[in-house]
C-alpha cells in the first residue's frame, strides 16, 4: 500500500474500479473510516498522512463486494447516520421517497406503525421529524431489533419508538396493536429468481428481499390487515418496486384502499400511498 493518503487513495480507486461504479468515492469514505475522521477532512487535512495500516483490509473487503455500510458500520439516511449490521438491509436513498410521501400525507400523525422496521431508518426518521408523534417498530427477526433499538437510543426517540418482535406472516400478530394514523412498510419486493448484484445478493438478508415469483406475496398478506391498522383518515405508505404500481394498488383496491404512487429522484414509482375509499371502513378487510 501507497506510502501516503493521497496516493494510497489513488491505487484503491484503481483497484476498486473493476467492480465499483463509484470506486472513488468508496476509497475515500473507507480512508476516512480507517483513520476516524470524516470525509471532508481526509480530503482537506490528511492527504499526506502516512496511510494507516487498516485501509488495506478495507478495500479488500470491498473489493470483494461487501456493501460499505457493513464495512463502516453506519448509512446516512434523511441526514442522519443509522446504524448497518447485515441482519438489516443497508438503507437506500430511494426509500426517502416513502419518508417524504408520509410527511405529506399524514403531518399531524400521532401514532405510526413500521412494518419490517429493520434499522428503523423509516419509523425513526418520521418520529424525528414529528416530534408529536410515538411509534411502533415491528420486525420479525431479533437481531434487526436489536440494531433498531441502538438507533432510536442514538436519536434520543427511546421514549418514542416501542421497537417489538412481531411477524405479519403469523396469525394474531396485529391484535394487540390499536390503530394509527399512519402505518409504514418497506416489505421484501424482489422477484425470487431476479438478477441482483453481488453487493445486494451475497451480502444484505435474504428475508428481507424476496417475496416469491412476481415479488407480490407480502403486499398480499400485509394489505388486508391494513384497515384493522388505520384509523379512518388514516394512510399507508409502502415502498414499491419500481415496476409494481399498478399490481399492489390492485391488491389495495381489492380491500377498499385508492392507491397513489410517487416517484423517487430517479424518478421511478417508489411509494405507494393508500387511503381507505369513501364508504369504506375497518370492516372491508
Amino acid at each position: 500500500m501507497a506510502d501516503t493518503v493521497a496516493s494510497a487513495i489513488r491505487e484503491a480507486a484503481l483497484r476498486l474500479s473493476a467492480t465499483s461504479d463509484t470506486a472513488r468515492l468508496d476509497a475515500e469514505l473507507l480512508m476516512a473510516h480507517a483513520l476516524g475522521v470524516a470525509r471532508s477532512d481526509v480530503l482537506l487535512r490528511h492527504m499526506q498522512d502516512t496511510t494507516p495500516a487498516g485501509f488495506a483490509p478495507l478495500i479488500e473487503r470491498r473489493a470483494a463486494r461487501e456493501p460499505i455500510a457493513y464495512i463502516c458500520g453506519f448509512q446516512e439516511f434523511y441526514g442522519r447516520p443509522f446504524a448497518v449490521t447485515p441482519d438489516v438491509l443497508v438503507p437506500r436513498a430511494d426509500s426517502e421517497c416513502v419518508v417524504q410521501t408520509a410527511l405529506n400525507a399524514a403531518p399531524d400523525a400521532r401514532r405510526i406503525l413500521d412494518c419490517g422496521t429493520g434499522s428503523g431508518a423509516l419509523l425513526l426518521t418520521l418520529l424525528a421529524e414529528l416530534p408529536e408523534a410515538e411509534g411502533v417498530g415491528i420486525d420479525a427477526s431479533a437481531s434487526s431489533l436489536e440494531v433498531a433499538r441502538k438507533n432510536a437510543a442514538s436519536l434520543g426517540l427511546s421514549d418514542r419508538a416501542n421497537i417489538r418482535l412481531a411477524d405479519w406472516t403469523t396469525p394474531g400478530w396485529a391484535d394487540d396493536l390499536g390503530q394509527f394514523d399512519l402505518v409504514i412498510a418497506n416489505p421484501p419486493y424482489v422477484e425470487s429468481d431476479a438478477e441482483l448484484d453481488p453487493d445486494v445478493r451475497d451480502y444484505e438478508p435474504a428475508s428481507a428481499l424476496f417475496a416469491g415469483p412476481d415479488g407480490l406475496d407480502d403486499y398480499k398478506i400485509l394489505i388486508p390487515r391494513l384497515p384493522q391498522l388505520l384509523t379512518k383518515s388514516g394512510a399507508a405508505v409502502l415502498e414499491i418496486g419500481a415496476t409494481q404500481a399498478e399490481q399492489v394498488a390492485q391488491i389495495a383496491y381489492v380491500h377498499g384502499f385508492a392507491a397513489t404512487a410517487h416517484k423517487d429522484l430517479g424518478q421511478r414509482d417508489r411509494a405507494l400511498l393508500l387511503r381507505l375509499r369513501l364508504g369504506k371502513d375497518e370492516s372491508s378487510g
